[in-house]
């Protein structure tokens, strides 16, 4: 399975959400983290790894081999064993490298070969995505998308017109919202599309995931243990449920058991009712603590 992790406007947390998400992939499945950010990677930077194996020899060996097995072998571990294949920090080469990954035309390449391999995902985390993007041929063979934004005004105005199109990248889009802001359910009905979940604020667990100095244990701090990490899971979990093909004979599961259709949307909700002078939210209201409608801690995955 391909998963490519995007948002379409500044950094709300691209990169750490996807090692959150490759951390907690559920068993059997092997999951594998691919820096395909054409503006550079930062994992090499915050883990303090090797400048190769990586991205960019990854790009020279597929020129002459399409064999799966070639994304393990130019893939390093972060200190919890989570093999990922970092990207440069400088951007010229990183698109270079993304370009003999992935064919133009059609998206196939490398990461979709190995995708399809039985027990395997790689999420590939696309940074900030435009049509331009060299990251793009990723996004439109991957089998599902998660978008991040910010909860705020001037994030999901960013969103309200592309929401439409990024849908069609991927058979299974799905958008979350990060941090603070306007709750999933004002989400929802300002942009007729149903938010997954939120992101929470978690300070701790995305310093360990980030790599920052004195926060490297992945014991019972790990991703496992922090609320950033739980919502990867769910997330994790939603994304497995709509890949699985459905039962030979209808029946009538366990609302809890229900497969959450992703990017859906909300019924009696135009698809795109933003007016001209931007979003019609009211002001998100100061939160009253941990709990709270719209706060950090607010929203989880569902």
């Amino acid at each position: 399975m391909l998963i490519a992790v995007v948002s379409v406007k500044g950094s709300p947390g691209v990169t750490t959400f996807s090692v959150a998400l490759a951390a907690r992939w559920p068993a059997p499945a092997r999951a594998l983290l691919v820096e395909a950010d054409p503006s550079g990677g930062d994992l090499g930077i915050r883990f303090s790894l090797e400048s190769t194996p990586g991205l960019v020899s990854l790009g020279a060996a597929a020129r002459r081999s399409d064999d799966p097995a070639l994304l393990w072998q130019h893939a390093q571990a972060l200190p919890g064993g989570l093999p990922v294949i970092t990207a440069p920090p400088d951007a010229d080469r990183a698109r270079a490298a993304l370009s003999a990954l992935a064919e133009p035309t059609s998206g196939a390449g490398i990461l979709r070969t190995a995708a399809n391999t039985p027990n395997t995902v790689v999420i590939a985390d696309c940074g900030r995505i435009d049509t331009g993007s060299a990251a793009m041929p990723i996004v439109r063979s991957a089998d599902a998308l998660i978008l991040l934004s910010r909860a705020h005004a001037d994030d999901l105005a960013h969103l309200a017109r592309r929401l439409q199109s990024i849908g069609r990248w991927t058979p299974h889009p799905a958008m979350l919202l990060v941090g603070e802001g306007y709750s999933p359910a004002e989400v929802a009905r300002e942009l007729g599309v149903q938010p997954l979940g939120r992101v929470p604020h978690d300070p701790h667990g995305a310093a360990v995931l980030c790599g920052r100095p004195n926060s490297l244990r992945w014991g019972r701090s790990g991703p496992a243990h922090s609320a950033l990490g739980q919502v990867a899971h769910k997330v994790a979990k939603v994304i497995i449920a709509q890949q699985a093909p459905p039962p030979a004979v209808p029946h009538q599961a366990p609302a809890d058991n229900q497969p959450v259709p992703l990017l859906r949307a909300v019924p009696g909700v135009p698809a795109s009712p933003i007016a001209s002078g931007g979003l019609r939210l009211a002001p998100a209201p100061q939160q009253p603590g941990p709990g709270g409608r719209g706060g950090s801690h607010g929203g989880q995955a569902s």
